[in-house]
């Protein structure tokens, strides 16, 4: 199996981290208990308190009243409009959640005439100045024709999220200066952009006003939601002031070393679940679809999975290096910590067994199928367990397809625990207040139980086979 390594100049860094410092200031919330924020909203915008996107249906929201949740909805009858905040701003830190229908986009405009884009760009292999995330290009009417949009800056890498799933965006804007003649002194620029939580923008000049801009540049203006292009939502709008040491360089690591994955392909290493929890030994696997996953053996547990980049290895090979390595992409994190997969149950409301002890759990490695990807095996409760994670094609998330044989009735799969698990529809649950998606067939009747803390798990009786994907 070919695993292309490859040690990148620091201009390529920004990949994984920031060349930017960016310090926090506090942080100003637009409240979303009612529209009076902003200028004379159209009707397609509301306040909820939840909503549900339909997978199958473009432009499709579930909405429940209630605050804290900004809608917009557009039909064919009413297109909508754009929403522009009553305060204006100038140089700003922007942080927000969004959330897209299926197939709908919209931007959100800084000063109302520098639009970052929003899209439903799920499963996209290479992203565009029109894609999720991108810098969208400015426009001349002028120009030849396939030359109008020009200057537009797409994202660095497809880090975007499923419909229906939040996404949470983090710019450092500065806006364009001025003297006192009104003259323009210095451009506007994207010191950095973050789309969940990877830097997809760095240090971008933008040498005038995007396509469908409201005006013309200015020193402050609006924050602008673009709301006549398909259904989206906003939630926990912060703005706060941009630090005067924004610019200023941070650290770069001067060799970092970042493993590709051009073709199905592996890497065993330790993987930090969250802070302190560590996988000693775990395995990342990753392909074309720039889908990858991490699994960890003494377990059986399917750790995260992300969009994106394979691996940062340069934890792990810099130096004398500590063993672990991270994701490039954008990370949807499946479990908190290792905890067993299967349990026996003498009842659905028993205490699920999170540790091996007693268990007879024995891990048999992974065996490879015939297009380079592992299939993990283990022995528990004198069940014999091939654990199947494979990405899937188009590139929305994996499959998962679990075989038991000599397995007993009172034996149980862990698919879930989280904050919160939501049935959307008939066999699909939306995990961790809107985090990743589980799909099952009709065959398939997953439990919700409420486990210690107020947790909520999802189980099913295991049976010889389970099937399911995982999207995110």
């Amino acid at each position: 199996m070919k695993i292309n390594i490859k040690k990148v100049c620091s201009i390529a860094l920004a990949l994984a981290s920031s060349t930017l410092f960016v310090y926090g200031q506090q942080k100003t919330a637009i409240s979303l208990t009612d529209l009076s924020a902003f200028k004379n909203p159209g009707n397609t915008w509301s306040i909820a308190s939840n909503l549900f996107a339909d997978l199958e249906k473009p432009n499709n929201f579930k909405v429940e009243k209630g605050t804290g949740i900004l809608v917009n909805q557009p039909t064919a009858k009413n297109t909508g409009s754009d929403l522009y905040t009553v305060e204006e701003f100038g140089d700003v830190i922007l942080e927000l959640d969004y959330l897209v229908a299926k197939g709908a986009n919209s931007g959100i405009y800084l000063q109302g005439n520098y639009e970052i884009q929003i899209e439903d760009s799920w499963g996209l292999l290479v992203p565009t100045a029109a894609s999720n995330g991108a810098i969208y290009s400015r426009w001349d009417d002028a120009r030849p024709e396939g030359e109008k949009g020009f200057d537009g800056f797409a994202a660095r890498q497809n880090v975007s999220r499923a419909p229906g799933l939040w996404q949470h965006v983090k710019i450092a804007f500065q806006a364009p200066k001025f003297d006192a003649s009104g003259n323009k002194t210095s451009n506007a620029r994207i010191l950095s952009l973050e789309l969940n939580g990877v830097l997809i923008h760095d240090n971008i000049e933008l040498l005038g006003v995007t396509r469908g801009a409201a005006g013309k540049e200015k020193a402050k203006g609006s924050l602008r939601l673009q709301g006549d292009h398909g259904a989206v939502a906003f939630r926990n709008i912060q703005i706060s002031e941009l630090p005067a040491n924004a610019n200023r360089p941070g650290r770069q690591d001067a060799d970092p070393i970042y493993i590709e994955a051009p073709v199905n392909t592996m890497i065993r290493s330790f993987i930090d679940v969250v802070p302190n929890v560590r996988s000693v030994h775990a395995i990342s696997v990753g392909g074309p679809q720039q889908v990858a996953f991490s699994y960890d053996l003494d377990n059986g547990t399917l750790l995260q999975g992300w969009h994106g980049g394979f691996i940062d290895a340069t934890p792990m090979w810099d130096g004398r290096g500590n063993g672990t390595s991270k994701p490039l992409g954008n990370v949807t994190r499946f479990t908190k910590k290792p905890v067993l997969s299967v349990s026996k149950l003498a009842s659905q409301q028993d205490k699920w067994v999170v540790d091996t002890v007693n268990t007879g759990f024995r891990t048999k490695g992974y065996v490879m199928d015939d297009q380079e990807r592992p299939e993990f095996k283990y022995n528990i409760y004198g069940a014999n367990i091939t654990d199947a994670v494979k990405i899937m094609a188009n590139g929305q998330g994996l499959t998962r397809e679990i075989n038991a044989t000599n397995s007993s009735k009172d034996l149980y799969f862990l698919l879930a625990n989280a904050d919160s698990i939501e049935e959307v529809s008939k066999g699909l649950y939306l995990i961790d207040d809107k985090s990743y998606y589980l799909q099952f067939d009709a065959q398939t009747k997953p439990i919700i139980r409420t486990a210690e803390g107020g947790k909520k798990e999802l189980i099913v009786e295991l049976g010889s086979k389970l099937n399911y994907s995982i999207l995110f």
